[in-house]
């Protein structure tokens, strides 16, 4: 049976637009959405990221969280017949409040997979807000539970083929320790790239107060350098047959090129076929 990542929905936020992509609509509130991925189709089921933990934790950063029944992680996964116990892994892009807040609400037998540096860079102060400290201090339990947390070392090892067709590799982007996910369907490489990605129309398709041929717009939030941010994207782009970031929905790319806009599923239905730009290569 081929791999699908199935698309979940666990709230929106509102935040600062300038906050996703940089320099625009600076001090306008913008509403997004925050997605996790459910990977089907090989022995057990693998999760990629569990939202944020509370409404009212979202506060602490300015942000305004709607989280409702619906989006409970629980009522999320037993949309595709799948219990919290299913989950044999519990993956993460990195460990920001919005990515990381419900790994409490899994078994220790449910094994929680981060890229080590992420976990070093989530105590290290440099971004503290971002990470609270319920979310960072039970993956602190998890360390002292057998199995309950792998660290990857992907600066050192390079990707890592977790489960046959599912690899972590190092971002080199967002922060110090993010990492994409690629998930090889029967119809190519579908990237969970995080915060890599915020906004695709606005940093990849018509990118904000850009000049450069195919230059990406970065984010307002970033950990790395713009060159840095600006390389990962690009790197995303050229190996991924479809994108899926957090905080939009997934795109399917042709020869580098956003073509089209996914929903639900990963392989999934288009919902709206964007015109290619002829300076690119059809």
């Amino acid at each position: 049976m081929p791999l699908e990542i199935k698309v979940l929905d666990y709230g929106d936020i509102e935040l600062e637009s300038s906050f996703l992509v940089l320099g625009r609509d600076c001090g306008r509130t913008r509403r997004v959405p925050t997605l996790g991925f459910l990977v089907l189709g090989g022995a057990y089921p693998i999760l990629v990221d569990t939202g944020y933990r509370s409404n009212q934790i979202m506060e602490s950063l300015g942000m305004r969280g709607l989280q409702f029944h619906e989006n409970m992680i629980e009522n999320q996964l037993a949309k595709h017949g799948v219990r919290m116990g299913d989950v044999r892994f519990v993956l993460h892009t990195h460990l920001h409040i919005d990515h990381a807040g419900k790994d409490d609400l899994f078994p220790m037998n449910s094994t929680v997979v981060v890229n080590r540096k992420e976990l070093e860079y989530s105590v290290s102060g440099l971004q503290h807000p971002q990470y609270p400290a319920p979310d960072i201090k039970h993956l602190i339990d998890r360390l002292h539970a057998k199995n309950a947390l792998r660290f990857l070392d992907l600066e050192i090892s390079g990707p890592v083929e977790l489960i046959p067709g599912v690899f972590c590799e190092a971002a080199g982007a967002h922060t110090e320790g993010s990492m994409n996910v690629h998930v090889h369907t029967a119809e190519g490489v579908a990237t969970i790239c995080g915060d890599v990605i915020y906004d695709i129309n606005d940093q990849i398709v018509e990118p904000f107060r850009q000049n450069n041929d195919g230059e990406p717009q970065t984010t307002g939030n970033h950990g790395m350098t713009k060159r840095a941010e600006k390389g990962a994207i690009k790197k995303v782009l050229a190996n991924a047959r479809f994108i899926l970031p957090v905080h939009d929905r997934p795109a399917k790319v042709e020869g580098g090129v956003v073509v089209a806009r996914l929903q639900d599923s990963v392989p999934g239905p288009i919902t709206q076929t964007l015109p290619k730009r002829n300076w690119f290569p059809a």
